[in-house]
This record gives C-alpha cells, structure tokens and sequence, in this order.
C-alpha cells in the first residue's frame, strides 16, 4: 500500500479516515457497554448493520478515492500549493526534474574536476611550450 499511497494522498484521505474511527468507536461502545439492552436479536442486528453497512461503504470510497488521486497525481499536472493558477508555473515533476539534473550535473562535475584537474594543467604547459616553440621557429624563418 506504502507503493500506491505517499505521504500526500494520504493526508488527502484523513477526511474518511477520521470518521471510520468514530464509527469503530461506536460499535465498540455499543458492543462493550450495551445501552441498549431492552433490544432483541432483530434490534441488535439492525443497530449493528447501520454501523457497518456505512463503515463498509466508507471504507470502500476511500480505498476507490486514494487510488484515483494516486493515479491522477502521476498522469496528469500537479502544481505546488496557490501556483496552479499562475502563468508560468513549474509542475511538481519539472521542479523535481531539474532538481535531480542539478545534483547530477554538480556529481559530475566533482568528479571531472577532480579527474582533470592536474591534467589541465599539464595541456596548459604543453600548450604554451607549443606556442612558444612555434615562435621560435617563425623568428629564426624570419632571420633567414
């Protein structure tokens, strides 16, 4: 359930949950301290299943309801909170994709300057060593 449910939707589904626990509680009650004594078998059933037919059916919504807002948060755009309306307003998966482009790119780059750093400066020396022996040959060319 942890794959199909995080921590968002979740949150989203507090507003069934809550009311499932009191219905729990009731039956509990109703069970445990037995108010209503006076009932006979017809009457106990019938207080029992005004609790579980919309304990079931709760239960069921909510289920039904947590998979289409799971599912609709990875098909279509989600924007953070208050930005939905706004021109120019980065989905949550654009925002997290740079995100994990930018730690990648700065890896990538820790290990290209650690790699390349000593050799860089070995292509530099050569580099100027090439120049200045290209100078010397066009000053003794020069000469001649």
């Amino acid at each position: 359930m942890a794959e199909i449910f995080d921590r968002d939707t979740l949150l989203d589904l507090t507003v069934n949950v809550i009311p499932l626990g009191i219905i729990l509680f009731f039956v509990a009650a109703f069970v445990i301290l037995d108010p209503f004594s006076s009932l006979d078998f017809y009457g106990r059933v019938l207080q029992m299943g005004l609790l579980a037919f919309p304990f079931v059916a709760l239960a069921i919504l909510t289920y039904v309801s947590g998979k289409a807002i799971a599912g609709d948060e990875k098909q279509s755009k989600v924007f953070f909170q208050g930005q939905a309306t706004m021109e120019d307003a980065k989905t949550k998966h654009e925002v997290e994709e740079a995100i994990e482009a930018e730690i990648a790119g700065d890896a990538e780059a820790a290990s290209d300057g650690e790699a390349t750093e000593g050799g860089d400066a070995d292509e530099a020396d050569g580099a100027d060593d090439t120049d200045e022996a290209d100078g010397a040959d066009a000053d003794a060319a020069a000469d001649d």
